[in-house]
């Protein structure tokens, strides 16, 4: 039996078989590449989901962890640390909001989001105990806790974990008079993806994300941007937002801003909105640490140093448009922003998973989506000569 075949026996045996992974064993990485127990190199097209955007390993968020666990570990938050103040200016700095609350994983910080919608709304806006209404939309992914998967419109989230939480309602995703429509006096914010990455890299029209905020804004409801996936460059702009300039009252960030090393999460937002937390109304053990605000520090330093979103920008528009010079009649649509890239394939073209199993052959990691469609998201720092031989090889794929 090969190492790969013994490894992925033992996770089988032991591990619940709540996912379905590529059969690949990855053990070693640098940069945008990775290496399988085997000894085979693969362009890691996945960047675990937009949280290795700087790389596997970079130099400078490694050195930042090594020299914290020399020092100081964890404290909780029954006391001060020198790490996390410094952390949080230079993230409120880099993202432009007045104050942030660390957690650890996304879905952390978009349950953070709703706690803060849901207090704001009675202590600020006037909404009646226990009355607040979020908007969500369509085919979203927020993350996996009993809260948020009661507003999934995915049967594979939230089948057979009900009963859930009240207190959202569902829009359709691209279509701002739905919202207007949708909103009424009870209502506390409008909770949105910028791109919806799990269903599949969908783009909105241009205007839509100014036309929400402008909606929200009337409105009085908070414009809260799930942007755990697209945040961090990695559609070419700090924050997706800011291709239209269409500024959230919440912006929730994570993924990234551990740059692959540690799990770190946050919520931005002014004062006061922010204020609406008090002393135990909120908070987490592990949130805003030592070690995850030294890391967290470094990975905005190493995208803001590196100009990562330049980068996403330049090179995810050769990507795109080297895919699209592919032709293949098997091709729907080739759609992204910087280098969150999707491509969806034709039913009659089959799934994408098969696509996905000969990429591996071809030395390129990449998942499926939505059955249709894959999606294409390396590290941003990948060489634009990497990208056009990954094109190339999803040409001999698709052919």
């Amino acid at each position: 039996m090969s190492r790969t075949k013994e490894i992925i026996e033992l996770d089988e045996r032991y591990g619940a078989h709540n996912y379905h992974p590529l059969p690949v064993v990855l053990s070693r990485a640098e940069g945008p590449w990775v290496w399988d127990v085997e000894g085979k190199r693969y362009l890691d097209c996945l960047s675990a989901y937009s949280a290795v955007n700087q790389g596997h390993r970079h130099p400078r968020i490694v050195q930042a962890l090594k020299d914290q666990l020399d020092v100081l570990d964890l404290t909780s938050r029954a006391f001060h640390n020198d790490r996390m103040g410094e952390f949080l200016n230079k993230l409120c700095e880099y993202t432009g909001f007045g104050s942030a609350l660390p957690m650890n994983t996304g879905a952390e910080a978009v349950e953070t989001s709703i706690k803060l919608a849901r207090r704001w709304a009675y202590r600020k806006k006037g909404v009646p105990k226990d009355k607040a209404e979020i908007i969500v939309c369509c085919e979203n992914f927020h993350g996996r806790t009993t809260t948020i998967v009661g507003m999934s419109t995915d049967p594979d989230a939230y089948s057979d974990f009900g009963p859930f939480t009240p207190g959202f309602k569902i829009v359709p995703f691209n279509d701002a008079r739905a919202l207007d429509e949708a909103i009424t006096d009870n209502t506390a914010a409008f909770l949105v993806e910028p791109i919806q990455g799990e269903a599949g890299v969908k783009v909105p029209d241009p205007g839509y994300l100014s036309c929400v905020r402008r909606v929200c804004s009337e409105k009085n409801v908070l414009l809260m941007f799930d942007e755990v996936q697209t945040g961090f460059c990695r559609t070419g702009k700090r924050f997706a937002w800011m291709h239209e300039d269409a500024r959230p009252d919440v912006l929730v960030v994570g993924k990234a801003l551990g740059g692959g090393l540690y799990p770190v999460s946050g919520v931005l937002a002014d004062r006061e909105i922010m204020d609406v937390f008090t002393p135990g109304s909120h908070g987490s053990t592990f949130g805003g640490n030592p070690m995850a605000s030294a890391v967290g520090l470094a990975s905005i330093q190493v995208l803001e140093d590196e100009r990562l979103d330049e980068r996403a920008e330049r090179l995810g528009e050769r990507f795109m448009d080297a895919l699209r010079a592919i032709g293949s009649p098997k091709v729907k649509e080739v759609r992204g922003k910087g280098l969150l890239v999707a491509l969806e394939l034709k039913e009659e073209a089959g799934p994408a998973r098969p696509y996905c199993y000969k990429l591996i052959e071809e030395g390129i990691l990449a998942k499926d989506t939505h059955a249709q469609t894959i999606r294409f998201a390396p590290p941003l720092v990948v060489g634009a000569d990497v990208l056009d031989s990954a094109a190339g090889a999803i040409g001999r794929v698709l052919a």
